[in-house]
This record gives structure tokens, sequence and C-alpha cells, in this order.
């Protein structure tokens, strides 16, 4: 009997060592989860982030390397291939507010210093420092197109912190079928 006692006590320690140790675990997923789970919604957004800012050079990419297709545009076509460039940002930019451009044909001079042909510019301001990063990278009679797109990322579960990010990349190109790229009806 004593033998029947002794095993009794025994198993009600181990009950009480287990039901404190489930305590403890508790309490420790109670003040690890919040922290895991909040850790894990900014991975989700920052890797978002980085997919909207890989989709954002794309689309100037495409923008550029269409319009470098192309000896002569007129601005029907250079709003139909910027509608294009939108839409590689799908589905992560809808409309049109969340996505802006700005397109410039470049020439060179007989100085090597670049000169604005045209340029289209929407739903972003102008950026007239893109025409001096062009410097250098043409000889007299030469050209470049400069594609400069704007995208707003907003968090989907951490925008209480970080409200809403801009990204804006820029694409310089060079026309396949002619040096310089000619606008008939663009400003």
């Amino acid at each position: 009997m004593n033998k029947f006692l002794k095993n009794i006590r025994s198993a009600f320690s181990l009950y009480r060592y287990w039901a404190e140790e489930k305590a403890v675990a508790a309490l420790e997923v109670a003040i690890l989860f919040p922290v895991l789970l909040s850790l894990m919604m900014a991975v989700y957004d920052l890797g978002q982030g980085v997919v909207v800012n890989q989709k954002t050079i794309s689309a100037s990419q495409i923008i550029g390397d269409l319009i470098a297709r192309n000896e002569i545009v007129d601005q029907a076509l250079v709003e139909d291939i910027a509608i294009a460039g939108q839409m590689a940002l799908s589905p992560y930019v809808d409309n049109g507010d969340d996505f802006g451009y700005d397109i410039i044909s470049i020439q060179f001079d007989e100085d090597d210093e670049p000169e604005e042909l045209w340029r289209v510019t929407n739903n972003m301001t102008a950026d007239d420092g893109l025409i001096d990063r062009a410097d250098g990278l043409g000889e007299d009679g030469e050209g470049v197109i400069i594609v400069s797109v704007v995208t707003q990322y907003t968090p989907f579960f951490t925008d209480f912190i970080l409200d809403q990010i801009d990204m804006t990349e820029v694409s310089f190109l060079r026309g396949r079928k002619s040096s310089v790229i000619s606008c008939t009806d663009c400003p």
C-alpha cells in the first residue's frame, strides 16, 4: 500500500509540474504571438513592396522599349504604350491615380549637349533633372529616350505605420530603327 501511495504522490507532483509548464508555455505564447504575427505581416508587406518595385522597373522598360521600336510616334500611340506599361503593374495598380509617367525624347547637338525634342508627362510632375542625366550618353545627331515611371504602393498590413510609398524608376533607351525618335503631335 505504501508503494501505491508513493505512485499517487509522484503522479500528482508530475501533474503539478505539468500544469506549471503549461502555464509558462501559455504565457510565453501570449507574449510572443503578437510580436511574431507583426513580424510576419511586416515581412509580407516588404515582399509585396519588392514585387511592386520590380514591376515598376519593368513598366519603365516596357514603355521605353515600345517607343524605341518606332521611328515616329504620335500622342495616341504614346498613350497606348503608357497603358501597356501600366498593365505590367497589374494587379497592384488598378487605376491611373497610382501610376504616372514622364517620357522624353532627347537629341544631342553639335556640342554633345542633350536637347529635348518632345515630352509627354501624365499624373506626375516633370523632372527637368532627367535631361541633365542624359549628358554624356551620346554624340552629335544621336538620341535617347528617357522614361520615368512613378507608382504609389500602400502596404496592406502596416499602412498605419507607412502610409504610402512612392516608387520611381528611370530607363534610358536608344531607338532601334533610328537614332532619334520623333513625335508628330507631342508637346
